[in-house]
């Protein structure tokens, strides 16, 4: 089975290719892949197949095998992808995903290669169920949350999937790991949470660090990014439009009025391969 190994911003994937190669289900091939010792490694899988309601569909899983609605990150490699590798053959297109449809805009070098992605987000869901969350709130802004008898003031919002923005003075001082795998798991979040850290750097830059629902600690996460700098705004710290440095890049978030969220940033090709008989036979395993 062939893969391309990707990473947007240090959030790192495996790509197939759905058109030619099937399996029933990928939830095993997620967890067998992902594996940073006896797999390739990576933050999660995408997978392109035929689309009914869009030029192609993006099929993503999580490293513990979860399925996601959404990644941001994920998105741009996975255009970057499905168009050098031929399966869509247009700059300007539509990617159906479970968290609705994006709307994606290529930019093309002199080789002809991608070298800069936009991505329409969509807008952010505000209401407490819409999330979903127990915390109260429309939108949900600078709520208390009880993390271990410690009260994090959070922003929460549902943009593809359910975030929380936690504003820092310093993120170097923050237990990100600690604090954020508690959150992912909290009970006031009933379909589990995506933690970001943001510092404010000035009204146009920001610093962001996030503990994923489902992936743990990673270099970067576009949907996190994009809510941290809505949350910005909306609590009066942000311009509409915002450089985000994650811990492995850079994005370019911005707002319209209405908060439509477009992201912009690279996907790089790390390699092309295929994968053994033996971690097919792992995967088959898993299956059962």
């Amino acid at each position: 089975m062939k893969f391309t190994k990707m990473h947007g911003a240090g959030n790192d994937f495996s790509l197939f290719d759905g058109f030619h190669q099937t399996l029933p289900e990928y939830g095993p091939l997620a967890k067998a892949v992902c594996d940073r010792h006896f797999g390739v490694g990576g933050d999660g899988i995408m997978v392109s197949l035929p689309s009914q309601s869009a030029d192609v569909r993006m099929v993503y899983y999580n490293s513990d095998g979860s399925q996601g609605e959404m990644c941001g990150n994920g998105i741009r490699c996975f255009s970057k992808f499905v168009y050098e590798k031929g399966l869509v053959k247009k700059t300007e297109f539509d990617v159906e995903t479970l968290a609705g449809i994006k709307r994606i805009n290529l930019t093309l070098d002199e080789q002809g290669l991608v070298k800069q992605i936009s991505v329409g987000m969509g807008k952010p869901l505000f209401p407490a169920e819409s999330v979903p969350t127990t915390l109260v709130g429309d939108p949900v802004m600078m709520e208390p949350l009880d993390v271990d008898g410690h009260l994090v003031m959070m922003t929460v919002m549902r943009l593809g999937v359910p975030h929380s923005v936690i504003v820092c003075e310093d993120l170097d001082k923050v237990d990100i790991n600690g604090v954020g795998s508690k959150i992912e798991v909290h009970p006031a979040f009933p379909e589990k949470m995506n933690a970001n850290f943001m510092q404010v750097v000035d009204r146009e830059h920001i610093k962001v660090k996030t503990f994923e629902r489902g992936a743990g600690r990673t270099l970067a996460c576009g949907t996190g990014c994009c809510s941290s700098v809505v949350a910005g705004n909306l609590l009066g710290l942000l311009e509409p439009s915002v450089t985000v440095q994650a811990e492995g890049g850079v994005l370019e978030i911005s707002l319209s009025e209405d908060y439509e969220v477009t992201m912009a940033g690279t996907a790089e090709m790390i390699c092309d391969g295929e994968f053994s008989p033996w971690i097919m036979e792992q995967i088959k395993n898993m299956t059962k």
